[in-house]
């Protein structure tokens, strides 16, 4: 048996977040998330009035963050493990998407991160213990298009976890960034942003991928009761790993790109080397 732990998980109202709060909760550990309403709220407490904890806190308010976590600590003593599960999905093709959508997309999946994570190291590092999961995506690895955003944002949110590992190993801190696939979350429903179409040259490209992306929308292969179980087990290991794909397709997908990356780096040996000294 698992010594029971604290976790703070944010975006906890629905998705990976509400599933790992449940089994979480579940499994004897005690957990506070963060919703952004007063009904998510109650809801969010009747999961375990003994140990289900709301925080009404939108992660790109950057002024407050560090006094709610302030606040968590003070009230319900270290938090052992915080995961950063707050994000959304923005849609749209890059030519057609403004600068405001993607400074949007980086504040909630970038910053909202980073801000979270900035405010609790401080504690971690005081206790020489603590573990922060990142949720990014398969496509923090992999494209596709119509999400150029997107991708950005959690590729930038992949090489900061990978970056922040190696500052945080002789504290005795891990961070494991958690790869998810498709699965049966809003991502692609209620909580995307989809940028208007309005340049007809990518009709004939685009428009299939949205269709299809918006019709697959709750028939994914990816379960996220089983992704919450998979994040208990991570959060359970004495060595989690820096990152975690979740779901045979982010599997086939990932290996695959990666395989082609190899084999472009091995074409163009020659000419990488040709710039030496």
């Amino acid at each position: 048996m698992n010594r029971s732990k604290t976790l703070f998980i944010t975006g906890a109202s629905s998705g990976f977040g509400h599933a790992l709060a449940k089994a979480a909760l579940a499994a004897g550990h005690r957990v506070i998330g963060t919703v952004r309403n007063e009904t998510d709220l109650q809801n969010f407490q009747a999961l375990s009035p003994d140990n289900a904890y709301a925080v009404l806190l939108d992660v790109t308010d950057f002024q407050r963050i560090d006094s709610v976590v302030a606040e968590v600590d003070a009230t319900h003593g270290p938090v052992d493990v915080l995961v950063n599960n707050a994000g959304y999905g923005h849609e749209g093709i890059f030519e057609e998407s403004p600068l405001d959508d993607m400074r949007r997309q980086f504040d909630v999946n970038v910053f909202g991160t980073v801000a979270m994570t900035k405010a609790f190291l401080p504690y971690f590092r005081q206790r020489r213990a603590g573990h922060i999961l990142n949720i990014t995506s398969m496509g923090g690895t992999i494209t596709m298009p119509g999400i150029a955003y997107y991708c950005g944002s959690k590729f930038a949110l992949e090489g900061i976890s990978d970056t922040l590992s190696k500052e945080l190993k002789p504290f005795n801190i891990f961070v494991t960034a958690v790869a998810p696939g498709s699965f049966r979350t809003d991502w692609a429903g209620r909580s995307m942003q989809r940028t208007a179409r309005s340049i007809a040259d990518y009709d004939a490209s685009f428009d299939p991928i949205r269709k299809a992306r918006e019709e697959k929308s709750g028939k994914q292969l990816g379960d996220p009761q089983k992704a919450a179980q998979a994040l208990l087990q991570i959060i359970a290991s004495p060595t989690p790993p820096a990152h975690l794909l979740l779901g045979s397709d982010a599997l086939s997908l990932v290996r695959d790109k990666l395989q082609r990356a190899l084999d472009e780096i091995d074409q163009w040996q020659a000419l990488t080397r040709s710039t030496d000294h």
